[in-house]
């Protein structure tokens, strides 16, 4: 078992402890082994046995529970506590907002033991009779449980991208010479999926009994020449059958949404359709340009491609530097160093250093003193690295009342300011407003970060108003991060041709907090995609001398001296 898998461990009792009203401190020294354990910089499974008890935070009780996960895979002081608890009640645990306490109450005092009982009860009005409870809990519950339900059965891009090119393989492997091809939302490149749909040219009768073979596979509804089928009792799979020399047509039909269609259609396209020998000459036919897939929502590209004026969209290659990533200082797993060789190694001109401010006490933020003994780390570090350089930055939080969490003179220490919002994420949008714009009107905000502070399938971003916000970064000089963590891709991709035509720019970001988060670039450029963007439109592919201009050149405009 790895580090992550400990500590997830540690957590779900600490939890579970305090719903069956355990003793406290022992539910409070497992929550805190699970905390020390998700920040070690080696593998427990690599340490020697008796290191492990002599780690800071691990008392003798985690230490055996440790070894017995390391030796034997299984924690039995967990699957007891598993073993008498409702399932119901462990779905329960992941609605945001009820901790351990609140949930114990709802148990035991209204036996409530499953997600829908809790709903009804919420609808009722019941939770106002608990001690704690009142109205606008009662309410945020119901939302979240609604909001949980309405996701479930769906999937961030990044958790179905493997899978989908395996099926594929799969499917071809099965199924040649007869062409497989993904389509639908995953060819689109949308940041959620709801199933993985595949052309393929058979008949729907051979296609139903060699698919039905391969494990995993469970047979569903039918309609025609399409079959679903549920894949390891999760995920849902829809294949289109069609004859041969109708694959580009059923390719092209089942790829692009419903209002690319009725565009498409509506632009005297439909003729060209029907038995095409490819794509692009569906496109040609039409006299358009080819359409890329990840483009084809039924906004502005009908009347682009006629025009022959579909920008040249960014491709991953196209990044030159890693912007928004944190270290050691803060809350990385990695140290400065690590980062900054592992992104030289990896190709990149740069590294932006954005450790957490000093507000941001829970995720160990700078101090001011802090933040000087980084920077005269980075000056060592970029004597030793040149050319690669480290750019000196910080993500500030933007506090309530919309200032940024340093006095000036240390902002200005900085080469950039990314300024995000961290707290108080339940806002109005006037509220959220207002502290936005203050923070995009402060000279020193050079990116504004996860403009909605979303967590895909997990918490509605707070509201805002999109056009308000990137007008202001327009009149301001701002760049709005695409963050590009699979769990965020905030800002989203709909509102980046807005962005564009108002000459904003944009910059793929992975808010790395290890080396392995620089990956997410690619999730970020498939976002920015579908967006239109291209690599003039985004920061994060300026070269190194190019950013150092950019940000200079940024610098005396808003009378800023370093």
């Amino acid at each position: 078992m790895d580090n992550n898998s400990i500590a997830d461990n540690f957590s779900l009792l600490s939890k579970l402890m305090d719903i069956h009203g355990e003793n406290s401190f022992k539910a409070k020294s497992f929550a805190s082994a699970a905390f020390t354990i998700e920040k070690l910089p080696a593998q427990l499974k690599d340490t020697p046995r008796d290191e492990i008890f002599r780690i800071k935070g691990i008392g003798d009780s985690t230490g055996k529970s440790i070894l017995e996960m390391l030796d034997t895979s299984s924690f039995s002081l967990l699957t007891n506590y598993l073993n008498i608890t409702p399932p119901g009640i462990l779905e329960i645990m992941k609605i945001k907002g009820l901790g351990p306490k609140k949930i114990a109450t709802i148990w035991k005092e209204l036996e409530i033991e499953s997600m829908g009982e809790l709903l009804y009860a919420c609808n009722e009005n019941r939770l106002l009779l608990l001690k704690g409870f009142g109205e606008k809990t009662q309410e945020n519950v119901r939302q979240n449980i609604e909001f949980y339900l309405s996701n479930r059965n769906r999937y961030l891009f990044a958790e179905v991208e493997t899978v989908a090119a395996d099926l594929e393989k799969q499917l071809q492997e099965l199924l040649a010479p007869a062409p497989v091809a993904l389509t639908g939302a995953f060819r689109r490149q949308e940041v959620i999926i709801d199933e993985l749909e595949f052309v393929i040219a058979a008949a729907p009768e051979t296609l139903r009994e060699r698919i039905a073979a391969l494990p995993g596979f469970t047979p569903g509804d039918a309609n025609g020449p399409n079959q679903v089928w549920k894949y390891n009792d999760k995920l849902n799979v829809v294949t289109h059958a069609c004859e041969a020399d109708d694959f580009y047509s059923t390719l092209f039909c089942t790829t692009g949404a419903p209002a690319f269609i009725d565009k498409f259609n509506a632009a005297g396209g439909a003729s060209h359709i029907r038995k095409a020998p490819s794509e692009e000459a569906i496109f040609s036919g039409a006299g358009m340009a080819y359409i890329p897939p990840c483009l084809r929502e039924g906004q502005h590209e009908i009347e682009l491609a006629r025009q022959q004026q579909l920008p040249t969209l960014i491709t991953q290659a196209d990044i030159k530097g890693i912007i928004h990533s944190h270290s050691q200082w803060s809350d990385g797993v990695d140290t400065l160093e690590e980062m900054a060789t592992a992104a030289k190694n990896q190709g990149f001109e740069y590294l932006v250093i954005s450790d957490h401010s000093r507000s941001a006490f829970y995720a160990n933020g700078l101090s001011i003193e802090r933040v000087i003994a980084q920077q005269e780390q980075i000056d060592e570090l970029n004597k030793k690295l040149t050319p690669f350089r480290i750019f000196k930055s910080i993500e500030a939080d933007i506090l309530n009342d919309g200032t940024l969490d340093y006095p000036d003179e240390v902002l200005a220490r900085f080469d950039l300011v990314i300024a995000s919002v961290h707290s108080n994420l339940k806002m109005t949008e006037e509220k959220a407003m207002a502290r936005i714009l203050k923070a995009i009107e402060n000279p020193y905000t050079t990116i504004l970060g996860h403009m909605t502070g979303r967590l895909l399938l997990s918490r509605n971003g707070y509201p805002v108003n999109h056009k308000a916000v990137i007008d202001a970064c327009a009149a301001n000089n701002v760049v709005i991060e695409l963050n590009a963590h699979p769990r965020r891709l905030d800002i989203d991709w709909t509102w980046l041709s807005y962005a564009l035509e108002k000459k904003v720019l944009i910059s793929i970001d992975p808010d790395a907090h290890s080396i392995q988060g620089y990956r997410d670039v690619h999730y970020g450029t498939l976002a920015a995609q579908k967006g239109g963007v291209t690599k003039a439109n985004n920061l994060s592919s300026f070269s190194v001398d190019m950013l150092d201009s950019f940000l200079q050149e940024r610098k005396k405009q808003k009378n800023i001296l370093s």
